[in-house]
């Protein structure tokens, strides 16, 4: 959620910033969907412990811990609001990314591998999101 709001409040008083906001907060389903019902399946990786005061910080996942999806999300996100919207601002972008990455080892929800696996998968996925919008003149 916290993607498709920086993306609608970087569009305001613009109609052309808006519809890039629309385009970008449906890039972000479809890399979720992607992800979450495709990539995850594959790996099927266990969380970390689950046991005695070792318990998840959170509330129990219920889908593969590999690869992270908030870490995926986090770096597709900053490369695409980069790319849409403000160039000067992808220092802010990617470290917000980082802190929700390395957030996700520290509540125990996920190993640090998950949350390297994530940022990879979202980068590339934004790369080939981009690289199709163009090929179609979306963007």
């Amino acid at each position: 959620i916290l993607w498709h709001i920086i993306g609608l409040l970087r569009a305001l008083g613009s109609v052309d910033r808006f519809q890039q906001a629309l385009v970008f907060s449906t890039m972000i389903g479809v890399e979720s969907l992607l992800l979450n019902q495709g990539i995850k399946r594959l790996f099927r990786r266990s969380r970390p412990t689950t046991r005695g005061d070792e318990r998840f910080a959170l509330r129990t996942p219920r889908t593969s811990s590999f690869p992270s999806g908030h870490s995926s999300s986090a770096f597709f996100s900053a490369l695409v609001l980069t790319y849409f919207f403000a160039w000067q601002w992808w220092p802010l972008f990617y470290a917000l990314a980082m802190v929700i990455a390395i957030s996700r080892v520290g509540v125990r929800i996920h190993h640090a591998s998950d949350v390297v696996g994530g940022a990879i998968v979202g980068t590339l996925m934004g790369i080939a999101g981009l690289v199709f919008l163009n090929g179609i003149q979306l963007i």
